[in-house]
């Protein structure tokens, strides 16, 4: 069954309650085993979408963005989570240290902002996540969400 939704996000409490409703899905269709791509400019939503996603598994605590450590796990109660930034990977051997195969193999939920840095290492996604920054109305969200299955 493929899902496929559009969303208008008018400010940033919407993105993390629509984080809510995404992370259902990734563990009612996929066990909780799923691969997500988050695509968007600088500064769009992605890791205030996935803070949504955490909180919902019952992450209380910050979540910040691993663009310089590219990744941060989470190993919640029910679910393992890894929140991947490849914005400033430059070479797959970066990936390596951080023990990216393992990690992409293995259980948990794999949410990765910047998938097209490692499109050559990277399987194909479960579910792709798109989101626009609209001028009008002002700083608005538009996004687009999809799965294979």
């Amino acid at each position: 069954m493929s899902w496929s939704q559009t969303k208008q996000i008018a400010h940033e409490g919407a993105m993390v309650a629509w984080g809510a409703v995404v992370v259902e899905h990734l563990v009612e269709h996929y066990a909780g085993r799923a691969l997500v791509f988050l695509h968007g400019q600088l500064g769009a939503g992605k890791t205030t979408l996935v803070r949504g996603m955490l909180q919902r598994l019952g992450h209380s605590g910050a979540v910040k963005s691993p663009t310089y450590t590219l990744l941060e796990p989470y190993e919640l109660e029910t679910q393992a989570v890894f929140h991947f930034d490849l914005y400033r990977v430059n070479d797959p051997d970066e990936l390596a240290l951080v023990g990216f195969d393992e990690v992409i193999d293995g259980p948990g939920i794999k949410l990765i902002e910047w998938p097209e840095k490692a499109e050559n290492w990277l399987p194909p996604a479960d579910v792709e996540i798109s989101i626009d920054v609209l001028t009008e109305p002002l700083n608005t969200r538009t996004v687009h969400a999809r799965s294979r299955t």
